[in-house]
């Protein structure tokens, strides 16, 4: 389980072909305090650490991965956001957040709020994801909180520390973004639907 609370970032070096699998090969600050066999948020997404190397790291992404995240988006210099999987005497600093992408979304516009910015995102409602004003949902990873929340758009607030430490810096209107929906908001919908029935 992670919190959306991005520890540091990471670029892509290299990638390998493997079938329909893809290795990616990372270098980070926090390369040599990995492990292999070690779950990380990679822009959201839950990899596992499959090789060590000096100030590098391996994890393999599956098809199902590739396709329904921006994973499959990522080039040599590709910079992603990451954290380690939540301590369990740790501070629960950002919300419930799996690392399992529910899809991805797209940046509609930046505004810079001299200070800030605002991220408004598109996503396809169609797959019965939703978000609530003031409620919690995860951008490549980073557990932020949302408003102007419409059918199949929201924006967010960024401050200057999230804006320079994540990879949010990079993001231009267009760019592909995954995104994970708060889990309780997910079964309180599946529990209506079951209800509905």
């Amino acid at each position: 389980m992670f919190t959306g609370i991005i520890e540091s970032t990471a670029k892509v070096e290299k990638i390998e072909s493997e079938g329909t699998n893809k290795h990616i090969l990372f270098s980070s600050n926090i390369s040599h305090e990995l492990k292999v066999d070690q779950s990380i948020s990679h822009n959201g997404v839950c990899l596992t650490v499959t090789k060590l190397g000096k100030g590098m790291y391996w994890v393999t992404a599956v098809d199902e991965t590739l396709q329904k995240s921006n994973i499959g988006d990522l080039q040599p210099g590709s910079i992603v956001n990451l954290e380690r999987s939540m301590l369990n005497n740790g501070r629960f600093d950002g919300h419930i957040v799996q690392g399992h992408v529910d899809q991805t979304g797209v940046v509609k516009s930046i505004k810079d709020e001299n200070g800030s910015w605002i991220f408004e995102f598109g996503y396809d409602s169609a797959f019965g994801n939703v978000t609530v004003e003031k409620g919690s949902v995860a951008v490549n990873g980073v557990s932020l909180t949302c408003f102007d929340s419409r059918d199949g758009s929201f924006s967010v607030a960024i401050i200057p520390y999230t804006y320079e430490h994540t990879n949010f810096h990079q993001l231009k209107t267009g760019d592909k973004v995954n995104l994970e929906f708060d889990i309780v908001g997910k079964y309180i919908r599946r529990l209506i639907g079951i209800s509905k029935e």
